[in-house]
């Protein structure tokens, strides 16, 4: 299997969201995710935030926003060819939702050109609280592919924070 995945065609991806977890990756793709993790990534110039709200899942999405005082972590993966329409159609970009943005990633050592990412097209003026299970699998796929501990709970700590203020704001009556 690792020798057809070097020979057939690919693409470089970075994943900051939910697509970190490999296993939530597969139920998309439709194909085992980890032979193809290359390993825990920076994305240097961008932030994060929850700037999307996901139709399918009813909440905040994660985006990278350009800032230059700032880094990302996420996944390197390394996918076949034939999956990009497949990835095209989770972030919704027919629909509009996310465009594809070509980076520069660092990942063991290493920098890695021409990666592609994902961003929000028609970005919310402020940020949208994520749902639990957006919330659990984005912390998923952060420790299980080994994205640093201190990163880890930055971002479990931004997710809780916006969930808090999501829940604190009063109801509004019809």
């Amino acid at each position: 299997m690792a020798s057809l995945q070097s020979v057939e065609p690919s693409f470089l991806y970075f994943a900051y969201g939910s697509c970190m977890c490999p296993v939530d990756l597969k139920r998309t793709l439709g194909e085992n995710m980890y032979p193809c993790v290359i390993g825990p990534a920076t994305l240097s110039g961008y932030r994060l935030g929850f700037y999307r709200r996901s139709l399918r899942r009813n909440c905040g999405a994660l985006d990278v926003v350009s800032d230059p005082t700032s880094t990302v972590e996420g996944v390197l993966y390394r996918l076949p060819w034939r999956l990009s329409d497949r990835l095209d159609e989770r972030e919704e970009v027919p629909r509009g939702g996310y465009r594809h943005e070509t980076v520069e990633v660092y990942c063991q050592q290493r920098l890695y050109t021409d990666v592609r990412t994902y961003v929000v097209v028609d970005k919310l003026a402020e940020e949208l609280a994520p749902n639990d299970w957006y919330f659990s699998v984005v912390m998923r796929g952060a420790v299980t592919c080994g994205l640093p501990e201190p990163y880890c709970w930055q971002l479990f700590d931004h997710m809780h924070q916006l969930q808090r203020q999501h829940w604190q704001q009063p109801l509004r009556s019809a």
